[in-house]
């Protein structure tokens, strides 16, 4: 009786040692894996910091925009234009007093 009983139960033993291992394997794959778990909230921190650094540049962009808009020649800003040169340049009028 008991030589029957020993290969069922190492092919039962068996059986189980190959469920828990492939279920250890898909489980530790859907964790950490290249497109587990881990991975996309990674992902998802990444897209929200370009996200942020986009809507900065497109800020930066507008800008930058406008000050070309007011230096062209057919919207020119007198102040932006002598408020550029002066930076540029470094140089002041002789009635102009600097405070630092």
């Amino acid at each position: 009786m008991d030589r029957t009983l020993a290969p069922r139960a190492l092919l039962g033993a068996a059986f189980a040692f190959f469920v828990l291992g492939t279920s250890a394997y898909f489980g530790y794959a859907a964790l950490q894996g290249d497109n587990g778990l881990v991975e996309q909230v990674r992902l998802g921190r990444e897209e929200a910091a370009l996200s942020a650094q986009l809507v900065a540049l497109e800020d930066q962009r507008r800008e930058m925009e406008n000050l070309t808009r007011r230096l062209s020649e057919r919207d020119l800003d007198l102040d932006l234009l002598d408020e550029r040169v002066r930076a540029v340049l470094g140089r002041l009028r002789a009635d102009e007093i600097v405070i630092r």
